[in-house]
């Protein structure tokens, strides 16, 4: 078996498939989120707080100087920080809210009584009371 082969089937298995679909759709989650958090949630937060955007809170270790112009600007941007902080949370619980979900319909599968077989028609049933009948007189 050559190497193309074993990589095209396991292309081809459905954890893979499954798995591609699963980054691609998150990483569009991803975008949404971010957007959730920046332009919807934290501009009343701001706005709470005096006109505060979080995105440009900072501690300022070493400043830039403006004579080189250069950027030499050090800082512990804190406020980038609560913000992806906020998107994880938001993240997160949609995930359990996903998980929940999945969860509630699969304790309902597994409560659920698997469907029992239809009665056969009268004319089987009668066939299968002439086997039976048969198989006993030759038994005899």
């Amino acid at each position: 078996m050559s190497i193309f082969s074993e990589f095209r089937e396991f292309v081809a298995r459905g954890n893979v498939i499954d798995l591609a679909v699963g980054v691609i759709v998150g990483a569009a989650f991803n975008d949404i989120v971010k957007s959730l958090v920046d332009q919807v949630v934290m501009p009343p937060i701001g706005l709470l707080l005096s006109g505060v955007d979080f995105s440009d809170l900072q501690l300022v270790l070493k400043p830039d100087n403006p004579i080189t112009k250069a950027n030499e600007l050090v800082a512990i941007q804190y406020g980038a920080f609560f913000n992806t902080m906020i998107k994880f949370v938001i993240v997160a619980w949609v995930v359990f809210l996903i998980v929940k979900a999945v969860n509630a319909v699969r304790r309902r599968d597994a409560q659920t009584p698997p469907a029992e077989k239809p009665a056969p028609p009268p004319q089987e049933a009668l066939l299968a009371e002439i086997r039976d009948l048969l198989k006993n007189q030759a038994k005899s």
